[in-house]
């Protein structure tokens, strides 16, 4: 009886050491007389894994392989819902095929090379973006490529004739400007425009005669309040608007 007792005592001893073994990761001997490490896997471990991975299917996340093939070619995907474009940009005529969603800004920028517009906030905001359609100012950041075709569209790059700068932009270097040159072609298109609207007596909320036919008198407030979109972080303002005065003088 005592030997049979003392043999449930080693066995239980012998299961206990086995226990620590496989909780700590320590080697041990296989029963061929190898030498190896036991699994540290818990059930903790396994169920948390599981858990990932059987999570990830039901919230419908493609396998790792799909996903990498959907990412490495993205052009095949966006291939089918690109449209023809016909623009006419500073007298020249582009073919482009574009997805409908694609800015005029991006379009000139990243289609056309034509970066002298700048992107600043892309909401419509700074102005820096300021082109001329058909002779009006817009936002190019807020207006669809698509929706101009047929459209005049100048930029910037499109001011200076024959190798000879605009009238307004020779005003700019004169009364400088310009500081770090960022918003210089959206405040230069707008005033463009802006010395336009006012040659046909257009009006502004600062215009005293609203009854007065012909040109407006372009004062320092009507300039301001006009410029109001277009903004310079430099603060080059004063510059800007003796180039503005000074130019529509002359034109």
């Amino acid at each position: 009886m005592k030997s049979r007792r003392n043999d449930l005592v080693n066995s239980k001893r012998k299961r206990s050491a086995s226990d620590r073994e496989m909780s700590s990761g320590e080697s041990h001997t296989t029963p061929e007389g190898e030498t190896g490490v036991r699994d540290t896997l818990t059930r903790r471990k396994f169920f948390a894994t599981v858990g990932a991975i059987t999570g990830g299917i039901a919230i419908g996340i493609p396998p790792i392989g799909a996903k990498a093939v959907e990412l490495a070619a993205p052009e095949e995907k966006s291939a089918g819902n690109l449209h023809p474009v016909e623009l006419m940009i500073n007298g020249k005529r582009h073919t482009l095929s574009l997805d409908p969603r694609v800015t005029l800004l991006d379009a000139l920028r990243d289609k056309l090379d034509l970066t002298g517009t700048k992107k600043g906030c892309d909401r419509g905001e700074c102005g820096a973006c300021t082109v001329l359609v058909n002779g009006h100012r817009i936002l190019s950041c807020l207006s669809l490529a698509i929706a101009h075709g047929g459209d005049e569209i100048t930029t910037v790059e499109g001011l200076a004739k024959d190798g000879e700068l605009h009238p307004l932009q020779a005003a700019f270097i004169e009364y400088d400007g310009f500081q770090c040159g960022y918003c210089t072609p959206g405040q230069l298109c707008s005033a463009v425009a802006l010395m336009s609207e006012a040659k046909k007596g257009d009006a502004s909320s600062m215009t005293k005669d609203l009854g007065a036919v012909g040109p407006v008198d372009l004062t320092p407030d009507e300039i301001r309040e006009r410029m109001s979109g277009n903004i310079c972080r430099c603060g080059a303002y004063p510059g800007i608007l003796r180039a503005v005065q000074s130019t529509y003088r002359k034109v």
